[in-house]
């Protein structure tokens, strides 16, 4: 009864799915342009035939290009792929009756595609000079191969698979073999949990279950599994649900000598393992010249019937064609049922081991064993078309990464996304499943949160992989990206935010491409190979961007959306998780098996590029990101993009407690210091699983200071910095101190608040690991005579540290209070220098000094306390604040001597007073400022305000009415008047 509701509920459920993609299908021939078909990549419009050929079964291959001579030499960007089922339409459209045919691709390149068309219609030839549009149309023959082994399950009664049914529907339970013999492994490396489980595989009388996590060695235990299956003499089916699973499966048998057949057309095969498929190996059998000479019979007679005016002479060579596809197919089918029985392994995707296809050749009982690999990624009515031709499978996967794709989401929702691994897992438990343990790609840093989250803390990391890095690849050099497994960059605050285009569900994010872009380049000059790193958007609009922004300077980089690195992995991974919103919306980001998919396809380093405070709304993504902030590297967006205002950035006391209350905040994220630099003696770093224990209690939430040894730790880096600092500024010949590269970005944040306490200038150059700071000597200190502008001054107000980017051990300040506070500690340090040059006895080049800052008072206005200082003898102190108070009484723009007493504008950027003619940021200096205020503001409200965004030029639709009218009233007058002077000339 179980097996009939089975059958009967799937039956309903794939109709469901077929409908919803013919309803998608339909929708896009009758609502949609076809150009917009064309760039959404399902259509090709205006193609021509560049030639025409018979391909295995009689098929006729036709080769579509486009218009070359009209200069087009490549196809457009489309997601056209070898099996997918196509329509060739006429130039009319494609609709329905604009039809000619259906057919399979079998062919992609950038010049061209090529379509194979079974059993075409009498009297259909081609146009070689007429133009074909080629659209992609719902995949029909895999649910008709579905629902026949569906079917064909339901009245199951004598075959091969009897008993294998009746234990997976539960009628009864699954059995071993009373002794099973001692293997003799063929791969002497196999770890313990590998060889276990195919000790396993080998006892099972029906079925065994085998998981491998990421990384695990599955397929490895897969092919020592089959090959000890051959070595008992069984004939192995071997399917997977995707051409890539199925061509690394035949790679790796071939390499170990098995007898291998791979079903498929070849031009969907790996160039490697195509002398394996059923054509090459046809095309070397005994009956291939025979087949070859009637191919290119069928082909002449083809040529032939075109060259013909007259239809009896037509009929003639149809009657030709139909009798030559005739014997070859006969000759075809003895040859193809030979080679099928001398192999061991046969191995097709799940839908080509159907019955139409060439296993109709075999006789039922042929196979004893169907293996079925990545079986978590296939639908379960896909299984039965290979699971009814043996008595015993062996399943293989991971049902904790991504499940079978399906387009209806209410199919879904009723059990169709349920794959037969899950179900027999939720039915017999571990009783008949053996999980691998023993991972070999990726670092343990990597591995621990996959582990932790997916797989019950079981996963151990190889020691060969535990801790390498990107470092370790040779031509890499060693950097602070390349040295940490995990880095964490978080664009929360930066105005960042995800935008979306309105007539489609995708989402893309600019500002995590420009990081993703910048990262990237930091890799590369590292050494890293572009071809080494992945970069994994969720989301195909985001694809799209970084392909547009990486593609033509990386073409080796791969980007692709999380489905398309199923069973891949690399060197270096980075991930752009997009989603950054006010309402913390993290879309089908909730899909906790797509994140850890993306995650584990890295080898030795992982970079995640999001918005903690939108993605942390998840609990799943939460774990992840506070996994990264513990054991890997934290950044800010700030750190990559100069031009963006902080939020926090404000003049408002009300907000700028908000902003002291987000720095505290800010700094619970712990910025880790870079591996080169080695941790303290007291210092335990908490990587792989030994650290476990350790922080087992803070499993989701990080205190303020992670502990009284870091805190100590950061006192003696602070103490360490300034000595350096302090020794600079008694050191007069030295103009400036440049700190290296090496440091991190929490030594950098250090520099900044020592050199702001000591009133010295800093300045951070360079992007990614190139990035130093330098501090120096104020202007009037160094050289008096170069005063800075009021735009340079708000530069250098600009450099103070940003709350949101690192952590810091003050409270926030607002950018008053900090320019007071400078202003009193340059009033303090002449007095001290005045007291100096009093002792040296008035030295030449001090008078010379004075002079130039006279000079200086008359050519620009830098701030009141800077004017003060340049207007008044060094010992004359009432004169000097005299200087103050004319200053702060005149606008602060060069050369202005306008009054701001009375009228006067405080600048919101600068913090000084400005005439009405100069207070607009724009006219002082203050514009790029503005500027990112301004879109900073916006993206933060979703508000366009006034001198924001472009300007609305389109007419009125009123105006434009009315002046329609009026010309076409002034036409007619016109015309009228012309035809009258006619009639007057004659």
């Amino acid at each position: 009864m179980a097996l009939e509701k089975f059958v009967s509920t799937t039956l309903e459920l794939l109709q469901e799915e077929r409908e919803a993609e013919i309803e998608e299908t339909r929708i896009w021939q009758e609502s949609i342009s076809l150009k917009d078909l064309e760039n959404k990549g399902v259509c090709l419009l205006k193609l021509q035939i560049g030639s025409q050929s018979t391909g295995l079964y009689g098929r006729t291959v036709i080769i579509l290009e486009p218009r070359k001579h009209l200069g087009f030499s490549s196809l457009p960007s489309n997601n056209f792929g070898p099996g997918d089922i196509v329509g060739l339409y006429d130039t009319s459209g494609c609709s329905t009756a604009s039809q000619i045919c259906t057919g399979i691709v079998t062919r992609v390149s950038q010049a061209s595609v090529s379509v194979a068309f079974d059993d075409l219609k009498d009297g259909l030839s081609f146009d070689t000079d007429g133009l074909y549009n080629l659209l992609k149309l719902a995949n029909d023959v895999t649910y008709k191969r579905m629902k026949n082994a569906l079917n064909a399950l339901n009245g199951y009664s004598n075959g091969p698979a009897g008993n294998l049914v009746n234990v997976l529907f539960g009628d009864s339970k699954p059995s071993s073999q009373s002794q099973p013999n001692e293997v003799e492994f063929f791969n002497s490396n196999l770890d313990d949990s590998q060889r276990e489980a195919v000790s396993f595989a080998l006892s099972q009388r029906e079925l065994a279950v085998i998981h491998g996590p990421p990384g695990t060695g599955k397929t490895t235990t897969v092919v020592e599994i089959i090959l000890q299956a051959v070595k008992q003499d069984q004939k192995v089916l071997c399917c997977a649900p995707s051409n890539v699973a199925v061509d690394n499966l035949v790679e790796r048998l071939a390499r170990c000598k098995a007898k291998v057949l791979r079903l498929g057309h070849p031009a969907r095969l790996l160039e490697s393992i195509q002398k394996h498929s059923l054509d090459a190996i046809l095309a070397q059998s005994d009956s291939a010249n025979i087949i070859a000479d009637i191919r290119k019979d069928i082909d002449k007679a083809f040529m032939g019937m075109k060259k013909m005016q007259q239809k009896g002479e037509r009929v003639n060579f149809k009657r030709e064609i139909g009798e030559l596809r005739k014997e070859l197919k006969t000759r075809e089918a003895t040859a193809i049922a030979q080679i099928l029985k001398s192999a061991d392994v046969v191995l097709s995707t799940n839908t080509g081991a159907c019955d139409d296809g060439p296993l109709k050749f075999l006789p039922a009982e042929h196979f004893d064993w169907v293996v079925i690999d990545e079986c978590a990624q296939a639908l379960e009515s896909s299984c039965w078309i290979a699971l009814l031709k043996a008595r015993k499978c062996i399943l293989t996967g991971d049902y904790k990464q991504l499940p079978p794709t399906i387009k209806s989401q209410k199919a879904a929702s009723k059990g169709l996304s349920l794959s037969l691994m899950e179900r027999l897992i939720q039915m017999y438990g571990d009783s008949v499943v053996r999980m691998l343990t023993v991972q070999y790609r990726m670092n343990s840093a990597i591995m621990d949160w996959a582990s932790k989250e997916m797989y019950q803390g079981r996963l151990v990391a190889h020691s060969s992989v535990e801790r390498h890095l990107l470092k370790d690849l040779a031509g890499v050099t060693s950097v602070e990206e390349t040295s940490v497994p995990l880095l964490l960059i978080d664009t929360a605050g930066c105005g960042l935010s995800e935008m979306e285009v309105t007539d489609e569900q995708s989402k893309g994010n600019q500002g995590e491409v420009d990081i993703v872009e910048l990262h990237i380049k930091a890799l590369t000059e590292a050494g890293v190979k572009a071809k080494d790193i992945a970069v994994i958007a969720p989301y195909n609009l985001q694809v799209d961007l970084l392909r547009q922004k990486l593609s033509a300077r990386h073409p080796e980089l791969e980007i692709k959306s999380v489905d398309g690195f199923q069973g891949r992995e690399k060197e270096a991974v980075v991930l752009s998780l997009v989603r950054s919103n006010r309402k913390g919306e993290v879309g089908f980001l909730a899909e906790d098996r797509r994140i850890n998919v993306a995650v584990t396809r890295a080898r030795r380093h992982v970079t995640v590029v999001c918005d903690t405070q939108t993605v942390q709304n998840h609990a799943f993504l939460k774990s992840l990101i506070d996994h990264m902030t513990e054991f890997g590297e934290v950044r800010t967006a700030f750190e990559y993009i100069q031009d963006i205002v902080p939020q926090n950035y404000t003049r408002d006391h009300k907000e700028t407690k908000t902003a002291s209350d987000s720095t505290s905040t800010s700094t619970k994220q712990k910025v880790k210091d870079k591996p080169s630099s080695k941790a303290k003696p007291g210092q335990k770093k908490p990587t792989g699983s030994s650290s476990k224990e350790n922080t087992a209690g803070e499993k989701h939430t990080k205190p303020c200071t992670s502990s009284q040894t870091e805190q100590e730790q950061n006192k003696s880096r602070y103490n360490e910095i300034r000595q350096q600092v302090e020794s600079f500024m008694k050191d007069l010949n030295q103009r400036e101190l440049q700190f290296p590269s090496s440091f991190n970005s929490h030594d950098r944040l250090l520099v900044h608040q020592i050199a702001e306490e000591l009133g010295l200038v800093h300045e951070s150059k360079g992007e990614g690991s190139g990035r130093c700071i330098t501090v120096s000597r104020s202007h009037l200190e160094s050289t008096p005579a170069e005063e800075p502008t009021p735009k340079e001054e708000a530069q250098e107000e600009e450099k103070v540290p940003n709350p949101q980017s690192e952590p810091s051990c003050p409270p926030a300040l607002d950018l008053k209070s900090l320019h007071l506070e400078r202003m009193k500690r340059e009033q303090q340090k002449r007095e001290e220098n005045a007291q100096q040059k009093k002792q040296q006895n008035h030295n030449p080049p001090a008078q010379g000094q004075s002079s130039k800052k006279a000079k200086g008072k008359n050519r620009t206005k830098a701030g009141a306390c800077d004017i003060a200082a340049a207007a008044a003898p060094d010992d004359d102190f009432d004169t000097l604040i005299s200087a103050v108070m004319k200053a702060d009484s005149v606008c602060s723009f060069v050369k202005c001597k306008a009054s701001v007493l009375t009228l006067g504008q405080l600048c919101l950027f600068c913090n000084r007073q400005y005439c009405l003619s100069h207070h607009i940021p724009e006219v002082h200096g203050c514009g790029d400022k503005a500027k990112s205020h301004a879109r900073m503001r916006i993206s933060k409200e979703g508000v366009l305000y006034a001198g924001s965004g472009k300007k609305d030029k389109s007419m009125d639709p009123n105006k434009k009415a009315y002046l329609q009218r009026k010309l076409d009233s002034k036409l007619k007058d016109m015309a009228s008047q012309r035809k009258q002077k006619n009639k007057e000339d004659s």
